[in-house]
């Protein structure tokens, strides 16, 4: 349990306007430290463009909703799925025509 506690880092991530505190595994730091980085970014993009026409908390929301879109946009780009169907197809096939010619 020690060894796993030292695995975890307690930080403070500055989002926007605000510190927030959070455990994380100390591999993944530079990760979350990208992805408030991110967030500040957008949501300052977005409340340059909305601030006196929508509220803070719809603002917080099209930054989440750009994000999850462009997550969901990356996934299905890198879905590798149909190309390891074809592969193991065709290794299939040359296995069993290598395994007739011997």
């Amino acid at each position: 349990m020690a060894e796993q506690q030292q695995d975890r880092l307690n930080i403070k991530l500055h989002i926007y306007d605000e510190e927030v505190g959070v455990v994380i595994d100390r591999d993944d730091e530079e990760y979350f430290r990208l992805a408030a980085k991110l967030i500040t970014e957008r949501y300052n993009a977005y409340a340059k463009a909305f601030k006196d026409r929508q509220t803070d908390h719809t603002i917080a929301l099209r930054v989440l909703l750009d994000i999850a879109f462009t997550y969901e946009k990356e996934l299905k780009n890198n879905d590798t799925l149909p190309y390891d169907n074809v592969l193991a197809k065709l290794t299939k096939e040359m296995e069993e025509v290598l395994g007739d010619s011997k």
